[in-house]
């Protein structure tokens, strides 16, 4: 008898072939566009064929929380699914723009879409107050200025604030001023010396205007109330203050003392400091300002990453019956610290792999992110361990891990990837995450035998479809690759056939006689057991 095996085997391999460049498109939609706006055709510009898409399984990728975009399969054109508010995505940003990826996959492909918000003038500017109210003395020269509360517009560009308009009226004019955090501003300017004896109050209107077309405007109540002379105004040693604040600075710090003098006498030269709250920023949220000293103390927590500057505008009064005031500007510069890791995100896993996967196969795509400035929020991404996985840039923080070794099932059917991400700040911090992989059954393992020879004895007359022998072989792979049958090969010792001689169960391995041996007739005979996958 043969110790020889037969197996059959049929291996059917899915190769991926994975393109090694990424593209990227460029678009542009204004914001507040109706469900289903064509954004752009990513077939034609990705030279794409469109019968192949839906096979391709081609979809959009983000890492919103909204669904912003989606692809016509039939035609390749992204086209806007839910509702893009710029204010909301983009807060006072000069420029707005919403980062998705498409994913085709057989072979994987991954391209990086750019689409710029367009604003939209769809928000009028707005005064936090609803009056605003002045004490001026009659003793005031023509040419003296007075500081006028901003408006807010959440638009941006030719669509946010653009000048102020006042009322008609014969005492002040507008000067109008463009620059700084805020944009425009508006200074009251003194034309004709009042007279408290004539006329008290005085009501004007001051009207914001923005640049859209057609211009949205929003208005504010100005009272100015006449008062009697304190002919001396307060005068800061500087009109303006720089300095720079580390961000973990401790609450209460003093970090500048400010300076005002008034010439007059007695009360009408005791100064008091205050902040002055233009638009919706309010200082005192982050500042102390001791009204009597001018020392400012840092109040709250400052946060480069949220705020990296802040001009204060404040102001010196004297305590006069009828006060007079002096302003003064502060720039304070948040230092940036290194006080934020950086973020590791997974915007799309494609696992299970196949065993038998190429090199380069895509197995998941990898965000990293650092909202610390400079070399601070500079990061460096890598897989760390024995893994047969590596990190491929497609670019600026964004990666694809990807197949960097042979995968076997049977040795491992399971990775727990870890990647870590540092940042290059001083110290540097660093952050984990944990990608699972499994790994899918290919048919790559043939069957084995447990013995090469089997020995099987008889006794002669013994009943027919007896079972005398039970055949047993095994296959590592899994499921369909791992069942086996089981047939006997043809010998013909004394010209006598073995499958008259003998059957085998194809599932079970079992040997079953056919006749009852006679030990004078037939005293030996050999036969072979091939085994293939079902």
């Amino acid at each position: 008898m043969g110790n020889e095996e037969y197996a059959w085997i049929h291996i059917v391999a899915l190769l991926c072939f994975c393109d090694s460049s990424a593209s990227q498109l460029s678009y542009s939609v204004s914001e507040e566009a109706n469900k289903g706006t064509v954004v752009g055709n990513i077939v034609k510009d990705l030279h794409l064929d469109v019968q192949y898409l839906e096979t391709r399984a081609l979809r959009i990728v983000s890492s919103y929380s909204k669904k912003y975009f989606d692809v016509n399969l039939r035609t390749g054109n992204l086209f806007v699914d839910e509702r893009i508010d710029r204010e909301e995505i983009c807060a006072n940003t000069p420029q707005c723009s919403l980062r998705i990826q498409a994913v085709l996959s057989n072979p994987m492909n991954v391209h990086r879409i750019e689409v710029s918000v367009i604003d939209l003038n769809d928000n009028s500017p707005e005064f936090i107050e609803q009056s605003h109210s002045l004490n001026i003395s009659e003793s005031m020269s023509p040419g003296e200025r007075f500081l006028l509360p901003i408006a807010v517009d959440a638009d941006i560009g030719s669509n946010s604030v653009k000048t102020y308009k006042l009322s008609h009226n014969e005492y002040f004019s507008l000067d109008v001023q463009s620059g700084g955090e805020h944009g425009v501003s508006a200074e009251l300017l003194l034309q004709k010396a009042l007279d408290r004896e004539k006329q008290q109050v005085l009501k004007l209107i001051l009207t914001a205007v923005d640049g859209g077309n057609p211009a949205r405007s929003g208005t504010l109540q100005i009272h100015v109330n006449v008062t009697d002379a304190n002919d001396n105004t307060p005068v800061f040693n500087k009109s303006l203050y720089k300095i720079r604040v580390r961000e973990n600075i401790a609450h209460g710090t003093v970090i500048i003392k400010l300076n005002a003098t008034d010439l007059d006498e007695g009360m009408n030269s005791k100064i008091m400091y205050s902040f002055i709250k233009r638009g919706n920023t309010d200082p005192s949220n982050m500042f102390d300002l001791n009204s009597g000293t001018g020392e400012i103390t840092v109040k709250g927590t400052l946060d480069y990453e949220e705020t990296s500057a802040y001009e204060v505008r404040v102001q010196a009064t004297d305590q006069g019956i009828y006060p007079r005031s002096a302003h003064a500007k502060l720039l304070i510069e948040i230092i940036d610290v290194n006080d934020n890791a950086p973020e590791i995100s997974v915007t799309s896993l494609m696992t299970p792999v196949k065993e038998d996967a190429e090199l380069g196969t895509i197995v998941a795509l990898v965000t990293v992110s650092d909202t610390d400035g400079g070399n601070n929020g500079v990061t460096n991404c890598k897989v760390v361990g024995s893994a047969p996985f590596k990190l491929k840039s497609n670019y600026k923080n964004e990666y694809s891990l990807v197949v960097n070794g042979p995968l076997d099932r049977e040795n491992t059917s399971l990775y727990n990837v870890t990647i870590t991400a540092t940042d290059e700040g001083s110290p540097p911090l660093s952050s984990i995450r944990v990608i699972t992989v499994e790994v899918s059954d290919v048919n790559d393992n043939a069957p084995r035998f447990m013995e090469p020879v089997i020995n099987v004895y008889v006794k002669e007359n013994s009943a027919i479809g007896s079972v005398i022998s039970t055949i047993n072989a095994f296959d590592p792979d899994l499921d369909n690759n791992a069942k086996l049958t089981y047939r006997l090969l043809e010998n013909y010792p004394k010209n006598i056939p073995v499958s008259s001689v003998v059957n085998i169960n194809s599932e079970t391995g079992d040997i079953v006689s056919l006749q009852s041996f006679n030990y004078e007739e037939l005293k030996t005979f050999h036969g072979g057991t091939p085994e293939s996958v079902a």
